[in-house]
Order: structure tokens, then C-alpha cells, then sequence
């Protein structure tokens, strides 16, 4: 298969000419390609393939452009699911940014090494499931539970980067799982290779990708990318998300000012409580992106690939990525509608059906 960015006549990383054609020259794997030129199929690979053989569905959370939500969207995902019952495992392979830790609240904990190979660290709490009389089942792994030190950086490079991913895959003793996300970096460069050549074995027909973007320009043209990819790579996505699509919060929580810009936002709230305060309930909504030629919609459709919907810009989101904690139990809560229900729905609707 030709990879990302590949001139036109690429020959493929397992040819025996990878990265020596004439047709590689300027090509920007070359390198990467020449020093894997005909080798022999990783024998971890079967390892790989036999480590995930009891996990139902494998989700790679893509976008090619970073800031988009990606690491908010595989942790409150995971929560969601496990929420539903499901026994869910949340892999991040975010090397250089491992941010996890902090959205699932594990902030400190470590990696415990058995018998059998790495434990994930579990997310325990109450009130996580819809059912309140489950536990939910919700394992994570993270470099960022290696690290001694928060802020230190981590400075490697590609295979070094590249061994620690393989290790994940082949060391995590994940057990029995009907999910596992897997956050990724973002591009479609050393990580992302990896990834799909190392799971080359372990996907099914039924894994694949779940593609992020938000609705400008700026980041579609990173993504299209990230599609693109996907097709060379063979990689079967599952959908395509729109991201802090538009801002929401509930009209009590914004703050007001006057042309002069002094706050006069408690005046405000007591004007409408006491005159319509009806109002006070309503959502509060604005496009903050422009929605650049149809936006992730339009893009998905170009490309062939399902649409999973919208999810906006909410305070309450990013409260419960910050806090470590559910959105989705919150929003139960409160008696909410949870944003991210079309997005768990779309994902849940494209698992396999009994007579596939």
C-alpha cells in the first residue's frame, strides 16, 4: 500500500524496492521506506493480532490536524460507552502529548506489571453507568503514567516512539473488551504508520476510524488528509465527527456588558428572572467557526464515508475533560440533553449486526 504524501508510482513500503526506485526520489518516506525495503513481516504482529483477539471492535480516533477535540472526544466517548455497560479500554498513543491521564482523572497513578504482561489502570467512581447498579469497566493506558514528572517533555524520536506503541499493543493485557479507542496524535506521519501496520492482523471488518475535524477551512484541509490515508492505508472509516460545531451553554451562565464593556450581568439575570424568566432555560448558541464549503458534512460525503453528526463548543464539556470526570453522567444528572448522543449512537448503529 502507498503511504501518505507518496509520489504517484509509489511502489510500496514491502517492496523489495521501497525507497531505492526511481520513482521514490523526493518522495518524503523515502527514507522510512528504504530501511524497511523488503523485510519480512514482523512475527509481533501475530502477537499483536493474538493480545486484542477477545476485544470486539478497535476505534482510531484520527484527524490529521491538532486542537480539534480529538484526546475530549476518545475520553468522553469511552466514559459513554462504559456507561452503557460496555467494557471499554481507552489506549493513548499521544506520545509528546499524552493528556488522558487528566480527562479520565488518573492524574498520578501508575503502571503495574504482572505475569501476563502491563495492567491497564481502571476508572472507578460512582455514577458512571446508567444503570447505578453496575460498575463500570473502563481500563486506560498512557505513557503519561510512566512519566516521573508531569511537565517533563518527552524528546524522541520516530523509533523509539514507534517501540512504545508496539509495546502497548503487545504488553497490555487489556482482557475481554467490547470497545478499545485508541487516541492518536495528530498527522499521518511515524505514529500513524505504525499503528495501521502493526494492527494489520488484529482489525476486523468492522474496526476502523473515527475522524475529527472542525467546520473550517483551516483544519478540513488537514483532515481531507487524514481521509486520504485512510483510503491508501485500506483503513475502513466509521465516521466523521464536526466538532466544537458551533458554542453552547445554558443563557444563565453567560456573563453580560454594556457598550461601555462594564459587567452588568447580575442586573441582567434579575431583569429576566423577574420578567421572562422562561428565558433563563434557553441555550444559548453561536457559530464561532465559519463552515467553510459544507463543513465536515459536506467533506464526509465527498469522501464516501458516514456522517456521525455535530457536537458543540460547551462549557460543561470541557469542565468534565478538566475535571477528569463524565459529561454524559453529568448531563443525566442535571437532566440535560447529552450533546454527544448522536455521536455514541452513530458509532454504536455501525457495529456489526448478528447476521454480518
Amino acid at each position: 500500500m502507498a503511504m501518505e504524501g507518496a509520489n504517484e508510482e509509489c511502489v510500496g513500503p514491502s517492496s523489495e524496492a521501497a525507497g531505492k526506485a526511481s520513482t521514490c526520489d523526493g518522495c518524503p518516506n523515502q527514507k522510512a521506506c528504504a530501511e524497511g525495503a523488503g523485510r519480512q513481516e514482523d512475527p509481533e504482529l501475530e502477537l499483536i493480532r493474538a493480545r486484542l483477539q477477545h476485544v470486539q471492535r478497535k476505534v482510531l480516533i484520527l484527524s490529521g490536524k491538532g486542537g480539534v477535540g480529538k484526546s475530549t472526544l476518545a475520553a468522553q466517548l469511552a466514559f459513554a460507552l462504559a456507561a452503557r455497560g460496555l467494557r471499554v479500554g481507552l489506549l493513548d498513543v499521544d506520545i509528546c502529548g499524552p493528556s488522558i491521564p487528566l480527562m479520565l482523572g488518573l492524574k498520578g497513578q501508575t503502571v503495574h506489571q504482572s505475569g501476563s504482561g502491563w495492567s491497564p489502570v481502571y476508572v472507578t467512581g460512582e455514577g458512571l453507568c446508567d444503570d447505578e447498579e453496575d460498575e463500570v469497566e473502563l481500563g486506560v493506558m498512557s505513557i503519561g503514567f510512566m512519566l516521573p514528572n508531569d511537565d517533563d517533555a518527552v524528546i524522541w524520536r520516530g523509533p523509539r516512539k514507534n517501540g512504545l506503541i508496539k509495546q502497548f499493543l503487545t504488553d497490555v493485557e487489556w482482557g475481554a473488551l467490547d470497545y478499545l479507542i485508541v487516541d492518536t496524535p495528530p498527522g499521518t506521519s511515524d505514529e500513524h504508520i505504525s499503528l495501521v501496520q502493526y494492527l494489520a492482523k488484529a482489525l476486523g471488518p468492522h474496526d476502523g476510524a473515527l475522524v475529527v475535524s472542525t467546520p473550517q477551512e483551516v483544519s478540513l484541509i488537514d483532515v481531507r488528509k487524514e481521509l486520504s490515508f485512510c483510503a491508501k492505508t485500506k483503513l475502513r472509516v466509521l465516521g466523521v465527527v464536526e466538532n466544537m460545531a458551533e458554542y453552547a451553554t445554558p443563557l444563565h451562565t453567560l456573563g453580560f456588558r454594556d457598550a461601555a464593556g462594564a459587567d452588568v450581568t447580575s442586573a441582567t439575570i434579575e431583569m429576566l428572572r423577574a420578567q421572562c424568566p422562561q428565558v433563563l432555560e434557553l441555550i444559548a448558541t453561536a457559530d464561532i467557526f465559519p463552515r467553510a464549503s459544507g463543513g465536515a458534512e459536506e467533506m464526509a460525503r465527498k469522501f464516501g464515508v458516514p456522517f456521525l453528526g455535530r457536537v458543540p463548543l460547551d462549557p460543561s464539556i470541557t469542565i468534565a475533560c478538566e475535571q477528569g470526570s463524565s459529561y454524559a453522567a453529568s448531563a443525566r444528572r442535571l437532566g440535560r440533553n447529552n450533546l454527544l448522543q448522536p455521536l455514541v449512537d452513530g458509532l454504536l448503529a455501525s457495529a456489526p449486526k448478528a447476521e454480518d
